[in-house]
């Protein structure tokens, strides 16, 4: 394997807002609940795993329920600034990482219904934030006027399809009061991402390794694992190392977890996604996209761990 690009994958294309752990009032806070992992706060709060650790002076990915982390630099001078001029390549993200900000309160502030944004144009980079309506249980969602499925589905950590299906809906048409369900039970929409994951993946069996690759043109085995994800609607780390210190260990892998391997380098080099039955599809140096045991000579040796992004 050849040297992984060291980017983190988040975009401001897909906007997640977790419904685990909570938010203080400041909005700089989040509080640890059960089954947090970095990589999901890092997701649901739209910053990256790497400044979570930094802003926080952790010395690993540990963290425990009960636990604030700041999600902004404590060392920021944003109070200084109060408005942004957006600039060619720019996007909220960007903008909400450089003014250690979520892109929700990004949105919030400048009242953004999408992540359109347009040279020129000004943000407010504090200001009061606005909360969707959801049920106590967080469990059902209010419609406001300029909702659409999609925003709703991606602010809630949720796929359109996942959303339609909660809802028993066949169209994607929504009205202003009209509730809906968000949150159905983690066993199901966990089978049906895998399974969404799964049948991308095999897609593309056959296509040639890239160094630095992420699409059916060619990819390097990261880029394949977070182009498989993505499409499934799940947001991952871009690189090798960023998935393993973000993804939560298990002691055994199941279906639609990550298998990471140590090859040309110590630690984790290489990563695939499991299949069962001790097979494994991933994005080889010499093999492309292909599906290998985990029993093989050259992979059993080299097995470090399994790791769930769920």
């Amino acid at each position: 394997m050849k040297k992984q690009l060291l980017t983190m994958a988040a975009t401001a294309g897909f906007v997640f807002a977790g419904l685990s752990g909570q938010v203080s009032a400041s909005e700089n806070n989040y509080q640890v609940s059960t089954g947090d992992t970095l990589w999901k706060i890092s997701v649901s709060q739209q910053v990256s795993v790497q400044n979570l650790i930094a802003w926080n002076q952790l010395s690993n990915a540990t963290i425990y329920p009960g636990q604030t982390l700041s999600l902004v630099d404590p060392n920021s001078q944003q109070n200084i600034a109060t408005e942004y001029t957006v600039k060619s390549g720019d996007s909220l993200w960007s903008i909400a990482s450089k003014n250690s900000l979520t892109v929700q309160q990004l949105m919030s502030y400048n009242q953004l219904t999408s992540n359109t944004i347009y040279v020129g144009q000004k943000l407010k980079l504090s200001g009061t934030s606005s909360s969707p309506i959801v049920n106590a249980e967080g469990t059902t969602y209010t419609v406001k006027s300029g909702d659409t499925l999609w925003n709703v589905a991606t602010r809630h950590g949720i796929t359109v399809t996942a959303l339609k299906a909660m809802n028993n809906m066949t169209a994607d048409t929504i009205y202003v009061g009209q509730v809906l369900n968000i949150k159905s039970s983690p066993e199901s929409t966990d089978v049906s991402k895998v399974s969404q994951i799964i049948t991308e993946a095999k897609k593309h069996i056959g296509v040639p390794y890239v160094w630095g690759g992420t699409s059916p043109a060619g990819f390097d085995c990261s880029g394949f694992i977070h182009y498989s994800f993505l499409k499934a609607g799940v947001t991952i780390p871009r690189t090798v190392e960023t998935i393993w210190a973000a993804a939560k260990t298990v002691a055994a892998p199941k279906a639609g977890d990550l298998v990471f391997f140590e090859t040309y380098k110590k630690g984790p080099s290489h990563a695939g996604i499991y299949l069962g039955n001790n097979e494994f599809i991933h994005a080889g140096s010499s093999t492309g996209v292909t599906i290998s045991s985990m029993n093989s000579t050259y992979w059993k040796p080299r097995y470090l761990g399994a790791k769930t992004p769920f």
